[in-house]
């Protein structure tokens, strides 16, 4: 996934020839995020492919076209070209645009075309042209995963090397575990995936990925981090789907399996998707400033429209009901719509590692890597344009932790809603800030709130949920 450089067809069908390349694999996103693909002889790749396309059916992908105009378009887009490390015939994997066949527009809810969207509104509004984002997600490794629904049962099984709440010590440690919530930074033997983590970052770079670091995360139960540098909108959107899908595969590879639901343990923390963003313009940043933590009025004015516009980007940020089982106070989640330095507790939080001007950013929580990330990445800084144009005020910082607040001061602080209904809900009555330069649409927007409501919020309360038999089976 090369980063630098003047890269087209030529370049990717030169490549391929010095590989061996054999197939070529066109990926793109569905509306909830969900990496989808197509496979073809890499004959059928030539220069026409990458204005003509491949066809396929629309109407199989989830919120997508109706039967009636399924057929659709992939564009391959030659700057995301990359020599998939885990099939056994070399095979090129490219990110493809959607593009309805008989317009020839891109398709409003290919969600790559929103993030594309998002770029240009950023340009044309002269507030800046460039939008910078770097994402922390993290995931779970599990040694196995069994689960099933029907009508007669409703399960679900984890196996993890590391022990977790409520169990004994993991069977691969030798003893040696880290201590329920507090597994940050534990070195070998209790880090017991640290080689799986580390073959995960090597073939990130291998895929043109720019990694910094990687390490164990709170949760016990194998919870990971591997932190990305900061790149483009979209470029980082791109980036997070490769990174997904490689920590998926490396741990196929070893016989595990990796998650990036966002609450898959009991009484563990969750999985979180912390997401640092900063504008910038003729190559300067716009963040770096005199105010509060060295921020400019701008980056300020920024972090109003995340914090007025929180609950609606919950439904975006946070999608699915899980989400909501990591967003919990108990687990210092920050659901608490503030700003701060330094503090983790606040759901902005302006990182003071370096006071250079290129690092001044803010890094908002509340996201989890259940997201979309076109649409995630997208929504944030639509709101965060909304400060800016509107001047918004994120008020006084909250400089202490939120979580040992007196009620009466904690009943002041804003906070994100604590189900994927109330979020939706939210989403429902403020989303005009998401429609400026048509970036998401209305259409788009009902969709997904439509498909959330049947498929996720309305399925889940229909189905018995195995604690109520422990609750209630005896009443």
């Amino acid at each position: 996934m090369p980063s630098n450089g003047e890269v087209n067809a030529s370049t990717v069908l030169a490549y391929a020839q010095e590989q061996g390349v054999q197939m070529v694999d066109l990926r793109f996103s569905d509306l909830h995020g969900l990496w989808h693909h197509i496979s073809y002889p890499i004959a059928k790749l030539t220069p026409e492919s990458f204005r003509d396309g491949f066809g396929m059916d629309g109407s199989a992908v989830r919120g997508w076209a109706a039967i009636h105009e399924s057929d659709m378009l992939l564009i391959p887009d030659p700057r995301t070209y990359v020599l998939d490390p885990f099939t056994e015939v070399p095979t090129l994997g490219l990110i493809a645009d959607v593009i309805d066949p008989v317009t020839r527009q891109r398709y409003d809810r290919d969600p790559r075309y929103i993030a594309s969207k998002a770029e240009m509104y950023l340009a044309a509004s002269g507030l800046a042209d460039e939008a910078m984002f770097g994402a922390e997600a993290e995931f779970f490794i599990f040694d196995g995963v069994r689960y099933g629904q029907d009508a007669t049962q409703a399960f679900y099984s984890i196996s993890t090397g590391e022990a977790c709440a409520g169990h004994g010590r993991g069977e691969n440690a030798a003893g040696f575990r880290p201590y329920q919530r507090d597994g940050n930074f534990p070195v070998p033997p209790p880090d017991d995936y640290r080689e799986l983590r580390t073959e995960m970052l090597v073939t990130m770079l291998e895929c043109g990925l720019d990694i910094e670091s990687h390490h164990h995360e709170v949760g016990i139960g194998g919870q990971g981090e591997i932190d990305m540098q900061y790149t483009t909108l979209l470029r980082a959107a791109d980036a997070v789907q490769l990174y997904k899908y490689i920590v998926r595969n490396v741990a196929r590879r070893h016989g595990k399996s990796a998650t990036f639901m966002p609450k898959p343990l009991y009484q563990e923390n969750g999985s979180s998707m912390h997401t640092h963003q900063s504008l910038w313009k003729d190559g300067k940043p716009l963040f770096a400033g005199e105010g509060y933590a060295g921020l400019s009025e701008t980056a300020l004015w920024y972090i109003g429209g995340l914090i007025k516009h929180g609950p609606a980007l919950a439904a975006l940020t946070a999608p699915t009901t899980n989400s909501y089982k990591r967003l919990s106070a108990a687990l210092d989640a920050p659901v608490n719509l503030a700003y701060s330095r330094r503090n983790r507790s606040a759901a902005c939080r302006i990182p003071m590692y370096s006071s250079a001007p290129e690092a001044k950013r803010v890094e908002y929580r509340p996201p989890d890597p259940s997201c979309n990330p076109y649409i995630a990445f997208s929504a944030m800084l639509m709101a965060g344009l909304d400060g800016i144009e509107n001047r918004i005020d994120p008020g006084a910082p909250l400089d202490k932790d939120i979580y040992d607040l007196a009620p009466e001061e904690l009943q002041r602080v804003p906070s994100i809603p604590d189900t994927l209904a109330g979020a939706l809900d939210a989403l429902s009555v403020d989303y005009q800030f998401l429609l400026k330069g048509d970036v998401f649409t209305e259409d788009l927007l009902e969709t997904y709130m439509a498909y959330k409501r049947e498929k996720e919020v309305n399925a889940l309360r229909q189905r018995p949920h195995p604690f109520e038999f422990a609750l209630y089976y005896d009443v």
